[in-house]
């Protein structure tokens, strides 16, 4: 869930990027009274997602900002649709602009690309998630993205849940640890609420993963043919989750093999921004040809 805390710290942090010692420009060029209406529009169809993020680029910048959202979070939109509009003081709309809109390109794109991954599988019982490959200190925006786009989200960070992947599984080997006893070991010392997923690459090795009794099985780079054999050998006795040569040429048929999830990083490493802009018009000074 995306937190109004995480917003305003990840907001704030962007626009001292990009506006360290204020806006030189519009400062200089700008009458401080000018006021502008705003209005950000799709150029393309999509699915949308950020209204509070672009929302808070401008509140942040000048409190006196209005932003009223015509979308919410996950709606679809045709191109030339308003997505929302903004109103208050021109040098604040001018600077913010490009932060809101830079959120907003983004996690639409994220957002539009998830609900073709969606589409999909929609016949299927499988869901659609996404991993850590995401943009360092966005994970929380583009995972939100993610949600407004009809997936799931993974384990949010390396604190969330265990996740045993094959090099952890290659320094148990290499230490002579039976892989099974080392799983059992480990649930046993943690909390009966977190959650033990263990990655395999081959079918050999699922014995002696699910003899530890884990919750979720990861049948990684998989051919279709050795997920459905892994589907019928896990039967039931844990989550089974695909993962790797995942797109949208591929993904239909990986979800009619029977896994229950689908973790696709394509979904935040490789979407496109979204073409979205902000029509801005800027009204003259208040105090111009007053009396």
């Amino acid at each position: 869930m995306l937190t109004r805390l995480q917003i305003e710290r990840l907001v704030t942090g962007a626009l001292e990027e990009d506006a360290p010692w204020g806006d030189l420009t519009t400062t200089t060029l700008i009458p401080a009274d000018a006021t502008a209406h705003a209005a950000l529009v799709a150029r393309e169809a999509g699915v949308f997602s950020g209204g509070e993020v672009f929302e808070a680029a401008f509140r942040l910048t000048d409190p006196r900002m209005r932003v009223g959202l015509r979308v919410a979070d996950g709606a679809t939109f045709a191109g030339g649709d308003t997505l929302a509009v903004v109103e208050g003081p021109a040098r604040a709309v001018l600077t913010a602009e490009r932060i809101g809109l830079n959120f907003a390109q983004r996690m639409s794109g994220i957002a539009t690309l998830t609900a073709r991954y969606v589409a999909e599988v929609a016949h299927t019982g499988a869901r659609i998630a996404d991993t850590r490959k995401t943009t360092p200190l966005l994970r929380a925006f583009e995972r939100h993205a993610v949600t407004s786009g009809g997936g799931h989200n993974h384990r949010h960070s390396l604190s969330d849940a265990v996740m045993v992947k094959d090099n952890h599984l290659a320094v148990l080997l290499r230490q002579g640890v039976s892989v099974t006893a080392a799983l059992q070991g480990a649930i046993a010392r943690l909390p009966h609420t977190t959650h033990v997923e263990v990655e395999v690459d081959r079918l050999d090795q699922l014995d002696a993963v699910l003899a530890a009794g884990v919750g979720t099985v990861m049948l990684d780079n998989f051919s279709l043919a050795d997920l459905r054999t892994g589907v019928a050998r896990i039967a039931g006795a844990a989550i089974v989750e695909a993962s790797g040569g995942v797109d949208l040429a591929t993904v239909r048929a990986i979800a009619e093999t029977g896994v229950d999830v689908i973790s696709v990083g394509a979904l935040t490493h490789s979407a496109r921004s979204l073409d979205l802009g902000l029509d801005i018009t800027v009204d003259a000074a208040a105090t111009e040809g007053a009396d």
